[in-house]
C-alpha cells in the first residue's frame, strides 16, 4: 500500500489512489480527504469514489454548503492544539449520527451512505487533515478489524496526504494548481483560486487590495473563460 500512495502523491488521482490500495484491506466505496488551515477554512484535498463521481459531487456540496461546520471531524480537530509527535485518531460515524438534517441529507442519504471511518491527524507544524472512508448499503458495516487495520497505517496514509498537499500547494502557487487554469490572466487566476479555497467575492476583493465592483469583472471574465456559469460549476472543475 504503501508503494502506491507515495507514486500517487502530487497527482490529480491521489485520492483514487488511496481508495485501490485500501481495497484489499478496507474495502469502500468513497474516499474523502479535507484539510483543515491554519486560517480556519477547510480545504478539499482530493475525493474519489469506486464508481462515478459521488464524491467528488459531495465534495462540492459539503465545501460549497458549509458543511464543515456541523462535521464532527473539523469540529475536533479545531479544538486539538499540535504536540510535539503527530497525533493520530480514527473515529467511525454512521448516518444516523449526523445531527444536522440538511448536511445528512446531502452528504449521505442522497449518495446512499450508511457510514464512514475516518483517520484524524495533526501535525507537529499544525497540519490537520481528515482522510475518510465510506460504505454504502452494499458493504458489511465497519468492524473491529477494519479499525484495527486502519489504525496500523494511519501514520502512513497521513504522511503521504501532509506531503501531497504540500507539494500541491507549491504547485498551485507557482501553476496555477491546473493546467487549464494558465489560460487565465494572473488575476483572474488569482480570483479562481481564493473562490476555490472557500473565499467569498468581497474577501477576494480584499485580499486582491480592489473594489467590489473590480472583482466582480474578473470573476465574469474568469468564468467566461472557463466555460462555468456559477460558483459551484467553478468547484466542481476544480476540485
Amino acid at each position: 500500500m504503501a508503494v502506491q500512495l507515495v507514486a500517487a502523491i502530487g497527482s490529480d488521482t491521489f485520492a483514487q489512489s488511496l481508495l485501490a490500495a485500501a481495497a484489499q484491506s478496507l474495502p469502500s466505496s468513497h474516499c474523502t480527504i479535507f484539510a483543515l488551515q491554519n486560517n480556519g477554512r477547510v480545504k478539499s484535498v482530493s475525493s474519489a469514489s469506486s464508481v462515478g463521481e459521488a464524491a467528488s459531487l459531495t465534495a462540492v456540496q459539503y465545501m460549497g454548503q458549509g458543511f464543515d461546520k456541523q462535521d464532527s471531524n473539523m469540529r475536533w480537530l479545531k479544538r486539538k492544539r499540535p504536540a510535539e509527535k503527530t497525533q493520530l485518531w480514527v473515529h467511525q460515524q454512521t448516518a444516523e449520527e449526523v445531527v444536522d438534517a440538511h448536511y445528512r441529507r446531502i452528504c449521505y442519504e442522497e449518495v446512499g451512505i450508511r457510514e464512514r471511518l475516518s483517520v484524524l491527524a495533526l501535525m507537529p507544524d499544525g497540519y490537520r487533515v481528515a482522510i475518510s472512508f465510506y460504505r454504502h448499503h452494499a458493504f458489511a458495516l465497519f468492524g473491529a478489524a477494519d479499525f484495527e487495520w486502519l489504525s496500523s497505517v494511519a501514520l502512513v496514509i497521513a504522511n503521504c496526504v501532509h506531503r501531497h498537499s504540500q507539494l500541491t500547494a507549491s504547485t498551485a502557487s507557482a501553476t496555477g494548481g491546473i493546467p487549464w487554469l494558465r489560460t487565465l490572466s494572473g488575476r483572474e487566476r488569482q480570483m479562481v483560486s481564493l473562490i476555490a479555497a472557500g473565499h467569498t467575492t468581497q474577501e477576494v476583493a480584499d485580499e486582491m487590495g480592489v473594489a467590489l465592483t473590480t472583482a466582480l469583472t474578473y470573476r465574469y471574465r474568469a468564468f467566461q473563460h472557463l466555460g462555468v456559469r456559477n460558483i459551484r460549476e467553478l468547484l466542481g472543475k476544480v476540485l
